[in-house]
């Protein structure tokens, strides 16, 4: 079954998701009228670069650039959806105008959680680092190596301790659970937290509970009773979809915005990204990650295209992340339990392939400091895969 080629398509969104579905459409032969709307003046960048080389870039920060855009779409930047009108086939936005569509991507991405309040005194006192002016805020306070506290263990959360630390930072990172357990298992995150420690990473694990803005210091308040003392406070506790602007459009299911295989939330309407709840093996819902948003803009975009002759989703989780001096590239789901099948070199000299077995007999494969395809990674997921050489 085919659909009709709409002749005016919006995106909402001008994130990897946004940039991916528009490419995409015009790769597939739309040829129609082409919107972007964005909430940055920024064009796309690569915001996984943002907390990892970006913030000790030498002189101008350049690790953050993508390619230039090849859509030829009109552009509406620094301002953002704040309505949709899904009878009318309209696009409220903030400054009050209005933007009609035939057809419409929906990738608003997300934003960052905030322990605080997120009032205007606040958020310049407990930063966040999720956006490009995120980023070179935090370089710039970071500058003059301020003493540190960041809120949050997960990937995010120690890459920013990372960060801070190479550019001379004492850094205490405040975690309910070991660092990166939620994320990777306990092998994992064991051995990444023996590597920050040896950096130099001061580990609290009493949970944040709440931060108190003094003229010089900020104070966290932990849920033990003990406090932190430090000049810069980062929070990297989460984020939450940008969802608000669809409160009276009728797609929500409670606070989640979910589609189908296809990406589809309406017979016009698709989404993709961090924004996004999608089918998976393990259920439905939001992989807020670089590889998910541009595989699910992909097929969202087709979909729109040829309705049900687009292919459907097929989705395998991607993951990476560098810090502490240690690089790892993972294929397959997580967090992992047990411990790994070794496949090449050998964790002590942190250089190593490693394989974990799940019960539904899949498996994840996952690569420290170690070159390696993401083609030939993702091969080796499978638990059932010989074990081959990276080299082959």
């Amino acid at each position: 079954m085919t659909t009709a080629t709409p002749h005016r398509i919006v995106v909402v969104g001008n994130g990897i998701a946004g940039l991916t579905a528009s490419d995409s459409l015009r790769t597939a032969g739309f040829d129609g009228e082409l919107t972007i709307i964005g909430d940055e003046y920024h064009p796309p960048y690569s915001r996984p670069a943002l907390s990892k080389a970006a913030l000790l870039d030498d002189g101008e920060m350049t690790s953050h650039h993508l390619p230039a855009p090849t859509h030829e779409a009109s552009e509406i930047l620094g301002v953002s959806a704040s309505s949709l009108d899904t009878d009318n086939k309209v696009v409220g936005l903030a400054d009050g105008s209005e933007v009609p569509y035939d057809a419409l991507v929906i990738a608003s991405g997300s934003r960052a959680r905030r322990l605080g309040s997120g009032d205007a005194g606040e958020a310049e006192r407990e930063l966040t680092l999720r956006t490009l002016d995120d980023a070179l805020v935090l370089r710039q306070r970071i500058a003059t190596q301020p003493s540190v506290v960041v809120l949050g263990g997960g990937a995010l959360g120690m890459e920013i301790a990372s960060g801070c630390l190479d550019a001379g930072c004492a850094v205490t990172l405040v975690s309910s659970d070991p660092p990166l357990v939620r994320q990777l298992g306990s092998h994992l995150s064991e051995y990444f937290l023996a590597a920050a420690r040896r950096r130099g990473l001061t580990i609290a694990t009493s949970p944040a509970r709440e931060v108190h803005h003094r003229e010089a210091h900020s104070r966290v308040v932990l849920a033990d009773g003990s406090s932190l003392e430090a000049e810069l406070v980062i929070s990297a506790v989460g984020d939450l979809p940008n969802t608000e602007w669809l409160q009276s459009s009728g797609l929500l299911l409670g606070a989640a915005l979910r589609v189908d295989s296809r990406g589809r939330v309406a017979p016009d309407i698709v989404a993709a990204g961090d924004v996004a709840a999608f089918p998976t093996a393990r259920g439905i819902r939001r992989v807020p990650l670089w590889t998910s948003a541009i595989e699910q803009s992909k097929v969202a975009a087709l979909t729109l295209v040829r309705g049900n002759d687009a292919p459907e989703l097929s989705f395998q989780p991607y993951f990476w992340t560098e810090q502490f001096g240690l690089s790892l590239k993972a294929s397959g789901y997580l967090p992992l339990a047990g411990d790994p099948e070794v496949l090449e070199g050998d964790l002590r000299e942190d250089k190593a392939l490693l394989r974990w077995s799940h019960d539904d007999g899949t498996g994840t494969a996952v690569a420290i400091n170690y070159r390696i395809p993401i083609p030939k990674l993702r091969r080796l997921s499978s638990a059932l895969a010989a074990a081959v050489s990276p080299a082959a």
